[in-house]
């Protein structure tokens, strides 16, 4: 059985084994059986997971309801106290949980470095401070002589099932709102990206949280997220990826009246108008199109250009893209890593050939590559393409890739045509030096966020998810403690 610690998690000399965290304990899965999880940077299996099936997830529902009673009564000052010191490990051993990321999901490790960890932390540390300030609500009774006020109680036993793209970054995202609200959690992270969710069962175990508040079970969606879905004692599911799933979920737990928050996929608008700051927005939208080897929700993978910038514009971002450096997420100057896993890196390269089929034209990359001592890595060069429809199957399913299209547009009216008219919501970026065209543009995209002269610019207070496909429900700031509480409204009237 590994150990909790951290250690060194680049190191090949031994497969790693993870387990399920259930009760405060490591146990390895009812049935004996493990996954391979793979280092996508070359191809190779470095570690073993459980692979969980509904027995394991009744033994963490049943560990979680015996939690919640104790953990629902402790004071907001104890649950704060115990999240911080959840932040301040993470932040201590912030350089191995990047090195682990890093590896498991083939993402720079200056990225995990600079986002993925400082962003756990931060949800523990931000969600801490938030359950003290989350407050009541109180009317005074108009007609008679009567108050009420709402208090917001716990849910119980909470479902957080997280994807592979932000590991840690998306897991902590779910699991702080739901502790600090007072319930307890039965978690499932990714398959494909193991890692970090196991080291930070061992960050909360030395944190002193309690066992049984936080129940971590490893294996597959079919498997431990739809036991997970249909359990009769879990109260509510936070799911965040892909639109597939989430609707699967939703057919299982709605009809259970459970309460569901699904964060799922995007197929983002960039819009950028002529009066932009042009070197500003080009820097950000080389990073919004290609961050992450495009593996984030919220890339901006549809590019739309006012037509007098649109050959400048063609011209200086091939140029950059074709710049990028492709590479071992390891080296300090690797720009883009390798895709997650092989299933994905097939996936990617078949939609650049959908492209070229469906009449689109690379200006740049297309190709997969084979760094040195890396060669069977899942590596695969930022692609442009030129020429595609709006309404072809690459400008309207979402590739998660390092795959962007670019096109014209000629007005306010044409664009938002081609903004809106994907089944996606989820988010858009807009650039553009004009007041009035901000405001009016940002009304009338649909989209659960809209940036203007930036993107990815994340304030933890304000309400994160998307419309249409793309989502339902709201988390981030308090909307994430509302989730994860009922409001029980008590009215009382009084003699005048």
């Amino acid at each position: 059985m590994l150990s909790l610690k951290i250690g060194n998690p680049l190191e090949r000399s031994a497969m790693k084994k993870i387990d399920n965290y259930l009760n405060g304990q490591l146990l390895p899965p009812a049935s004996g059986s493990y996954l391979p999880v793979y280092d996508p940077s070359c191809g190779q299996v470095y570690a073993e997971v459980a692979d969980s099936n509904e027995g394991d997830v009744d033994r963490a529902v049943e560990a979680a309801r015996a939690a919640f009673p104790a953990w629902a009564s402790t004071s907001l000052d104890a649950r704060a106290a115990l999240l911080l010191r959840i932040s301040e490990l993470i932040d201590r051993q912030a350089d191995g949980l990047a090195r682990a990321e890093s590896k498991d999901n083939g993402k720079p490790l200056w990225l995990a470095r600079e986002v993925d960890i400082p962003r756990a932390s931060a949800n523990f540390r931000f969600f801490a401070h938030a359950l003290t300030q989350f407050a009541a609500e109180a009317h005074q009774h108009t007609g008679f002589h009567a108050i009420n006020y709402t208090l917001r109680d716990p849910l119980g036993v909470v479902g957080c099932i997280s994807p592979w793209n932000l590991p840690l970054y998306l897991f902590s995202w779910k699991i702080a709102p739901a502790l600090a609200a007072g319930n307890t959690v039965v978690a499932k992270p990714s398959e494909v990206t193991p890692m970090t969710a196991f080291l930070l069962a061992g960050i909360c175990r030395e944190a002193g949280l309690p066992p049984g508040v936080l129940n971590i079970v490893q294996g597959t969606g079919p498997a431990v997220g739809a036991a997970i879905s249909r359990h009769p004692a879990i109260k509510a599911i936070s799911f965040t990826g892909s639109t597939r799933i989430g609707a699967e979920i939703a057919r299982t737990a709605a009809p259970m009246f459970k309460k569901l928050s699904l964060e799922m996929g995007g197929k983002n608008p960039n819009i950028i108008f002529a009066d932009c700051n042009y070197e500003k927005m080009l820097d950000t939208t080389l990073r919004s199109s290609f961050a992450n080897q495009g593996q984030i929700c919220l890339c901006g993978s549809r590019i739309f250009v006012e037509r007098p910038l649109y050959e400048q514009f063609r011209q200086d971002f091939v140029a950059r893209t074709k710049a990028l450096k492709v590479g071992p997420p390891m080296q300090e100057d690797t720009q883009v890593g390798a895709v997650v896993s092989k299933a994905h890196f097939q996936k990617v390269l078949s939609y650049i050939e959908l492209a070229k089929a469906e009449g689109g034209h690379l200006l740049c990359g297309g190709n997969s590559l084979q760094p040195a001592g890396f060669e069977k890595g899942w590596y695969i060069q930022p692609t442009i393409v030129e020429g595609l429809s709006p309404t072809s199957r690459c400008n309207q399913e979402e590739i998660f890739g390092p795959v962007v299209s670019i096109m014209p547009f000629d007005t306010e009216a044409e664009v938002l045509e081609y903004a809106n008219g994907v089944n996606y919501g989820l988010s858009a970026t807009l650039w553009t030096e004009n007041l009035s065209r901000a405001h009016r543009m940002a009304k009338a995209i649909e989209a659960g966020i809209v940036w203007i002269n930036t993107w990815l610019l994340r304030d933890l207070r304000t309400p994160f998810g998307g419309v249409k496909h793309s989502g339902v429900g709201r988390e981030g700031g308090f909307e994430a403690l509302r989730f994860f509480t009922e409001p029980k409204n008590v009215c009382i009237q009084y003699e005048n």
